[in-house]
């Protein structure tokens, strides 16, 4: 029995240790970090990054000579062969030659000369297609990092909530249990203490709530992070307790917004488009050049039959056709400029909406610890008055849930001041560069 008593202690304290193991805290740069880094979104944005390189480097090599090599090796069959040498065409006199196999060999080379600057130009597309996946990618990460914003500022929400509650429990089971004294002694009516009861029963059905969005909003921070799924994040309360200063203009935003530049980058590459297009109307020049080698048995032989020369191409009925498809590209290039303006315009009001956002947050946390300060006193003028038999029990748990509820708005404001500020500093398009400055 008493060995048992041991296995189950030992039992019960690796069962804490490993429960204290499994909890992490960690800083909200950290996080931010390991969204932009560890994240399936992140990776697969520099995945489509490398495609977009790797697609350039393609495009490129249209500009560099094309070398051919080939070579071929016939049998005959016992071929009839018939050589007319000579002047005025007489037939050749003696046997006809036995022929049956044939070897060819040969190499060419081409060197696009001018093609209507297409190759430049389509180079340009590419470049620019690979910058605006680049900001894409840029842009995607900054995303991700707001979401682990909400998701820290929110399960900081969660477990304060889950914190503030269950010490008010504490106090409320104490009451009852002082209710139940006086109740006994006859001081009070059963329906006070009903009243007290009922109130740790809301008490502790908020707790529950409050733990579910706990489990649930670090489950998704945990997975977004790619940790494990047993991991139990702690967020670092010194981070609420900041006053940020924020400086993030309209101009900041205009430069440093990376979903703007990845749609300048995409009006660059429908400029060159329509030079691509306006190409077709200028004819194409190659110059080549090649060898050949010839070995047909018992016939010839053929070697050192160097050739080169200039090709020249051109579609004639492109004069006709070409012209829509001019103004189709023009058409996407005055598209992609009306983009850019639109996603200016949309910066500016999200720069300037953020900004207004953080200032009114940073305005009502002053006003919630004023709220703090105001329902905590007023907590202790109606104890003191029920103490002495001035007030009921109907204010003296309403002054006890107001005072609950006040602790919890000031948590929050402290959190929605943090999730705001990092707002702004992703409408600014700051927010992963701040990070990494705050890292080092």
């Amino acid at each position: 029995m008493k060995n048992s008593s041991l296995w189950l202690g030992a039992f019960f304290l690796f069962g804490v240790f490993s429960t204290e193991a499994q909890e992490k805290k960690m800083a909200l740069e950290e996080a931010i970090q390991l969204a932009m880094t560890q994240s399936t979104e992140a990776k697969m944005a520099d995945t489509k990054v490398a495609t977009k390189a790797f697609e350039m480097q393609s495009v490129k090599n249209r500009q560099y000579p094309d070398l051919k090599v080939s070579g071929q090796y016939q049998r005959l069959t016992n071929a009839d062969v018939n050589l007319k040498i000579g002047g005025g065409g007489e037939e050749g006199s003696g046997a006809a030659p036995k022929v049956n196999q044939l070897m060819l060999g040969q190499a060419s080379a081409s060197v696009p000369l001018f093609a209507g600057f297409k190759i430049q130009n389509n180079i340009k597309v590419a470049e620019n297609m690979y910058q605006a996946e680049q900001y894409t990618a840029k842009n995607t990460k900054e995303q991700l990092a707001l979401d682990v914003v909400k998701l820290y500022v929110n399960l900081y929400k969660a477990q304060e909530s889950t914190q503030l509650i269950t010490e008010n429990i504490k106090s409320a089971e104490q009451r009852v249990k002082d209710f139940k004294a006086m109740e006994t002694n006859g001081l009070i009516a059963r329906n006070d203490l009903l009243k007290a009861q009922l109130q740790v029963s809301n008490y502790k059905i908020a707790l529950e709530d409050a733990k579910k969005n706990v489990s649930t909003i670090n489950f998704q921070l945990v997975t977004l992070l790619k940790l494990p799924e047993s991991t139990q994040i702690v967020p670092n309360a010194g981070v609420f307790d900041k006053n940020n200063a924020l400086n993030a203009t309209a101009e900041d935003a205009i430069s440093g917004r990376n979903d703007l530049e990845a749609i300048r980058s995409q009006q660059k590459a429908a400029d060159a488009n329509v030079k691509i297009a306006q190409a077709n109307y200028y004819p194409s020049i190659t110059l080549m050049g090649g060898y050949i080698a010839l070995d047909l048995q018992n016939v010839m032989t053929v070697t050192n039959a160097m050739n080169f020369g200039v090709g020249l191409s051109y579609d004639l009925t492109s004069i006709f056709k070409n012209g829509k498809e001019v103004k189709a590209a023009k058409s996407k290039a005055h598209e992609a400029e009306q983009a850019v303006e639109m996603m200016t315009d949309r910066v500016k009001v999200e720069n300037q909406q953020a900004n207004e956002n953080y200032q009114l947050a940073l305005k009502q946390n002053k006003v919630y610890q004023e709220a703090v300060e105001q329902a905590t006193e007023n907590y202790r003028i109606v104890k003191d008055k029920y103490d002495n038999g001035l007030s009921d029990t109907n204010d003296l748990l309403e002054a006890d849930v107001e005072q609950l509820q006040s602790k919890i708005n000031l948590a929050y404001s402290k959190a929605n001041s943090i999730e705001k500020y990092y707002t702004a500093l992703a409408a600014s398009g700051k927010l992963t560069s701040s990070v990494t400055l705050t890292k080092n």
